[in-house]
């Protein structure tokens, strides 16, 4: 080792919540920790054009904490800038990266197509960030590891993948440098989630990056959200509208398919036609399927809620269903509403009134899902206005972040006094109340790094 200090660049979700990018710098090898896009606000997705501070060729290899994209969305630019190491993660996740990062090359190569023909791109010609070909040459880097096992990286430094809840195969990260142990959380799970297990907690900790999505606030218990869910459905229904769920792919979709399927069963809401519109989301429900022990579903629960839900595979099928005015529930990506099928629904049926749209996952500030929550009657879809006329309604409690309460008890374990502590992965509000929370309860000092930074580790 050249010499003993360590210096962490805060590459991304430092700050805010989206981009998570963390190099380890130990003087020999460079390490990065999760590879995300940017998302939300313009002035933040415009840095996925930028080329990082940093010289991408170094880098030695990339850990992931998990597949969603803000964590690996960034990896196939990674590549094209000449990155040319292993990308390490559990299978799960590796498995789910494929799937969303192909997603995002085809949403990125759809969208510049579109913007070049109708022209409403500033950029002549659009291009996307990258394509089909990128993510194609990004895959063979990946690796799968272990769960639960020390992984030996280099001399003197290894890394272990710990359960995590949260998403399939997600885990934070504890990163062992010549003795001191780092440790990622990553996205941190719900104690009680009906998907998945509860993260396990690290015991040690010298310096520690914490998520802090939902500091400061409280999420109701999962199961306070289902009568709530109930009573849209029946309102919705009532009124003779449909009710559009936007979801994340990943966890959420099959979250919202399988309350949706126990509330039909119980008969406690009508039957309409279900349909899951998200290739994604059923690729994912292929993975359920094949990583039993990653999550709580029986494979005949997950069999007898498949056969309740219209799978779409086509786009041809989505642009049918988005004309029907029959009442029915779709669940479709993405969500914050940045992209993917639902903006098809929603260019035919937000002027409706009877419609829904419920939102159950965090919205990013500046995404249109967060602009529609504070009361905007427009949408921009695909560079055209649309009156937005719909009824907005949001059930909290089916987050997959941990809240403050569950983010303050994932430390408890930990038996030492962490020399450094780095609140990422949030909003201002959010990390500022960790900050306060970490200072109450453990007497520990922690800081709130900004994107950019360079933070130097004795």
């Amino acid at each position: 080792m050249k010499n003993n200090k360590i210096n962490i660049h805060f590459l991304g979700a430092a700050g805010t919540v989206t981009g998570s990018k963390y190099l380890v710098d130990t003087g020999d090898k460079k390490i990065l920790i999760d590879c995300g896009l940017f998302q939300g606000l313009k002035e933040l997705r415009l840095k996925n054009w930028e080329y990082p501070p940093v010289e991408v060729s170094e880098i030695d290899m990339v850990l992931l904490t998990h597949g969603h994209l803000d964590h690996t969305g960034y990896l196939p630019r990674l590549v094209k800038q000449g990155f040319k190491g292993p990308i390490y993660g559990t299978n799960p996740t590796l498995d789910i990266a494929k799937i969303i990062l192909n997603d995002s090359g085809k949403i990125q190569e759809q969208e510049a197509e579109r913007a070049n023909k109708e022209g409403y791109s500033k950029h002549s010609p659009a291009e996307p960030l990258y394509d089909l070909k990128d993510v194609e040459k990004t895959i063979p880097h990946f690796k799968g590891v272990p769960q639960a096992q020390w992984i030996p990286l280099f001399d003197g430094i290894r890394a272990r993948f710990q359960y995590n809840g949260h998403i399939l195969g997600a885990t934070y990260i504890e990163l062992n440098v010549h003795g001191k142990r780092f440790v990622f959380s990553g996205d941190i799970g719900r104690t009680n989630d009906l998907l998945l297990y509860p993260p396990l907690k690290p015991k040690k900790a010298d310096v520690l990056f914490i998520e802090s999505t939902y500091g400061g606030r409280f999420h109701p218990d999962e199961v306070e959200a289902i009568p709530q869910i109930e009573k849209i459905v029946k309102d919705t229904f009532d009124r003779g509208g449909s009710l559009f769920v936007p979801s994340f792919s990943v966890e959420r979709a099959q979250l919202m398919m399988l309350i949706f399927w126990k509330l039909l069963k119980e008969k406690k809401i009508p039957k309409v036609q279900m349909i899951m519109d998200s290739p994604m989301g059923a690729s994912v429900l292929d993975l359920f399927h094949r990583t039993r022990d990653w999550h709580r579903l029986e494979d005949n629960e997950c069999d007898e809620m498949c056969s309740h839900f219209t799978v779409v595979k086509s786009y041809r099928e989505t642009m049918e269903l988005r004309t029907d005015n029959e009442p029915k529930i779709v669940i479709a990506g993405s969500g914050m509403l940045t992209g993917g099928r639902m903006l098809n629904y929603l260019e035919t049926q937000a002027q409706n009134p009877n419609n829904t749209l419920l939102f159950v996952g965090y919205q990013a500030e500046g995404t249109r899902g967060r602009k529609l929550l504070e009361g905007e009657k427009e949408l921009k879809v695909y560079g055209k206005w649309v009156p937005f006329k719909m009824q907005v309604a949001e059930v909290e409690g089916l987050s997959a972040h941990a809240d403050h309460a569950e983010l303050m008890d994932w430390m408890s374990k930990i038996k030492n006094k962490p020399e450094r502590i780095f609140i990422v992965h949030g909003e201002k509000e959010g990390a500022e109340a960790l900050q306060k929370g970490i200072k109450e309860t453990y007497g520990w000092d922690a800081q709130i790094p900004q994107l950019y930074t360079i933070e130097e580790i004795e």
